[in-house]
């Protein structure tokens, strides 16, 4: 090996330890930011299919009123008279 080579593995031998130190602090805070940006999703995505199933329940919930004495005159017209008509 020439000369240059041999200097340059040694000064990466002598600073290895401190290399692995960074290698290793940006693979754990690379993880630390895809789990923190996986978990955002995860709660977006459910929070918008909450939002979207439970909009259907605010509109079903309506209470109707209906008059029924219009159908109660027409059934006492049209029933029969007990006067033996028949």
């Amino acid at each position: 090996m020439s000369q240059a080579k041999v200097d340059r593995y040694k000064q990466e031998k002598a600073n290895r330890k401190k290399t692995m130190k960074k290698e290793k602090l940006k693979r754990t805070l690379s993880t630390g930011c895809a789990a923190i940006v996986a978990v955002a999703v995860i709660g977006w995505v459910g929070y918008s299919a909450y939002g979207y199933f439970h909009a259907s329940d605010k509109d079903t919930a309506v209470q109707t009123e209906v008059d029924l004495s219009a159908i109660n005159d027409y059934m006492t017209d049209v029933s029969p008279t007990t006067d033996g008509a028949q």
